[in-house]
């Protein structure tokens, strides 16, 4: 095969198909979503730096829950927002492969780190005799360090195969950013190996974890109906429905769009998908924390009071 087939300088980010009027209300729509998640895990984090009563396990993996949402939101919203703006949608070949590799690292490691949290809560509530050895500081920093390295790791296996294969085709990726599975259809060769890595990668990613995490749960509930005070437990209730809800969000779309047959969810439902993945998600999950978590409201008062005391 000719060189001119098998390198390719830049793709066409086909995008949303609508009209200039309707390109400019999403981009004052995505560009609000954009800064509210910003602005929301912005502010997590700052109260979790500011404050030294958050300094837990639990709001030590929320802190990394966050970065990951903002690094995830800004790898792809950018280039969204400035292609809703301009005619010529193009993406450079280097910057499309890194910004496959990097939605595919955050996405991976925030599976981990909600693995990490629910069983950081199932220790909470199951041993709390035990927690302060369990979830001593050293573990959660190996856990952590362990999230975003295996995250990392399995992003570059994707990547690396995805580099062997040539395109030759219309250089057009239906899609608002470069997302592995719409990459994928401009090869002129056989994808087969990609596939199967990628279904692999999802079982082990995404099934996998969900079926520890619920299992985390299950443990967590029988442990809770064991609580005799109702204030104790509808204090237990509150910390784990919050982290249950960002689960239902995150695993359910990521579950639908990597592993349902591909005649169930054609292109448009999986850009609405990858949306939802990519923008909604990260900005309601600082919503999420903030509204059902006394302790992030308790943070929240104590230092708007201490910076109008100042």
């Amino acid at each position: 095969m000719s060189e001119n087939q098998t390198w390719v300088m830049e793709f066409i980010l086909l995008g949303f198909s609508l009209s200039p009027k309707m390109q400019m209300l999403l981009f004052g729509l995505f560009s609000l979503f954009y800064s509210f998640t910003l602005l929301g895990n912005g502010v997590i984090l700052g109260l979790i730096w500011l404050d030294s009563r958050l300094y837990t396990p639990m709001y030590f993996f929320l802190s990394h829950l966050a970065i990951v949402d903002i690094s995830y939101a800004s790898n792809n919203v950018p280039k969204m927002l400035a292609n809703l703006l301009n005619r010529k949608k193009t993406i450079s070949f280097i910057p499309c492969i890194m910004q496959t590799f990097l939605y595919m690292a955050f996405a991976h490691t925030e599976c981990l780190i909600l693995v990490m949290m629910s069983y950081d809560r199932y220790v909470a509530i199951c041993c709390p005799l035990r927690y302060s050895v369990i979830m001593s500081w050293r573990v959660c920093i190996v856990q952590a360090i362990t999230s975003w390295a295996c995250g990392s790791i399995l992003a570059l296996v994707h990547v690396v195969l995805l580099l062997r294969l040539p395109f030759c085709g219309p250089h057009e990726i239906n899609h608002f950013f470069c997302e592995i599975l719409s990459v994928l259809r401009l090869a002129c060769a056989d994808t087969r190996l990609n596939q199967l890595v990628i279904f692999a990668a999802s079982v082990f990613i995404l099934v996998g974890p969900l079926c520890l995490v619920l299992l985390s749960y299950t443990c967590i509930l029988f442990a809770i109906l064991r609580i005799q005070s109702g204030e104790g437990r509808k204090k237990a209730f509150s910390t784990c429905s919050s982290h249950l809800c960002v689960v239902g969000l995150f695993f359910g779309s990521a579950i639908v769009m990597y592993m349902a047959p591909r005649s169930h969810h054609p292109e448009e439902q999986q850009q609405i998908l990858s949306l939802f993945y990519s923008l909604f998600n990260p900005t309601l999950n600082p919503l999420i924390y903030s509204l059902r978590s006394a302790e992030v409201k308790g943070a929240l008062r104590r230092v708007l009071w201490k910076e109008r005391s100042m």
